[in-house]
């Protein structure tokens, strides 16, 4: 009813100021953000380095959950199927996701088959009775290729690559977020050589074989494994081999991963002069950001020099 008490003009003003309103609206449609779905959270400090916030990115395993073995819900389907980018290890690591991600029309990048990506594979010194990650057959794949900065930087610049196409207006962006990336690498890299370098010599042994990246990079190497998966309970026998070889290498770390410490720990140091420390591969306790994949690095860094360094 006030639209017939306006002037030709007023009502002129109020048609242009409602088109406007309708192009903004539009505007902001159309340039919505790109989102990054990736399966464990290592992947997502990467994609966040990227992007800095230009583009939303998710994780998709919770918290404590394995990689080697998850159940996913149907929001997480539906996640998979919606993301406009989908990163994920590979089929050695998550084997959940080959079917759904199989399924997806839009972009997905399994990490372990880009053409430069640097892969290691599991000893084949040990046989199938000995003391080796039963998670992890002797000539496998090692997944675990986050670890090594060389990779994390094939990484990055497939994502900012990946990014530049889809959202071309902020291709700038991304490669120069890449740049301050390799170059908080570069920082990171010096820092945990000097760090890791005056380390001594005391032998140290993993429950999970995760690190071997890490190592290979930093002049490290674990003098055994002692993992059982969660379906093999170790026997007697089992146990006492494992003892005998704590006891033999007299001071030594033995390295758990969260979400638990695994009870058998505690039964092979006990009364040993064996210090248990955790070590998170997976970033659980981090907080993505920007900072967040070097800062994984330096904790893992730390708590192995601390360990190592003890008296």
């Amino acid at each position: 009813m006030l639209l017939y008490n306006l002037s030709i003009q007023e009502y002129n003003l109020v048609l242009r100021s409602f088109f406007f309103c309708a192009l903004l609206l539009l505007s902001s449609t159309s340039q919505a953000q790109v989102t990054v779905l990736t399966s464990i959270k290592p992947l997502q400090f990467i994609a966040e380095a990227i992007t800095q916030g230009q583009a939303t990115t998710e994780v998709l395993l919770p918290p404590g959950a394995s990689p080697h073995h998850y159940a996913l819900r149907p929001s997480d389907i539906t996640r998979i199927e919606q993301a406009d980018l989908v990163y994920w290890i590979g089929n050695d690591l998550e084997t959940f996701l080959a079917k759904p991600l199989a399924r997806r029309k839009l972009p997905t990048v399994a990490i372990q088959k880009l053409p430069t990506i640097q892969l290691l594979h599991f000893s084949t010194e040990h046989d199938a009775h000995d003391e080796h990650d039963h998670d992890h057959a002797p000539g496998s794949i090692d997944t675990h290729l986050w670890l090594s900065t060389q990779n994390a930087l094939i990484i990055a610049e497939k994502m900012a690559n990946d990014l530049a196409k889809l959202d071309p207006n902020n291709a700038t962006l991304y490669q120069a977020n890449l740049t301050q990336f390799k170059q908080a690498l570069a920082l990171t890299n010096t820092h945990i050589k000097q760090q890791l370098g005056n380390t001594k010599q005391k032998p140290f042994f993993v429950f999970h074989e995760a690190f071997n990246y890490f190592e290979q990079a930093y002049g490290l190497k674990h003098a055994g494994v002692f993992a059982i998966s969660a379906e093999i309970q170790p026997g007697a026998r089992h146990v006492q081999k494992m003892r005998q070889q704590l006891a033999a290498a007299g001071a030594s770390c033995v390295f758990t991963e969260p979400p638990l410490q695994p009870r058998l720990a505690s039964t092979l140091s006990a009364d040993l002069p064996v210090t248990l420390v955790e070590l998170d591969p997976l970033g659980t306790h981090l907080i993505s950001s920007p900072s967040a994949y070097p800062q994984l690095l330096e904790n893992l860094a730390k708590n192995i020099s601390q360990c190592l360094n003890q008296e």
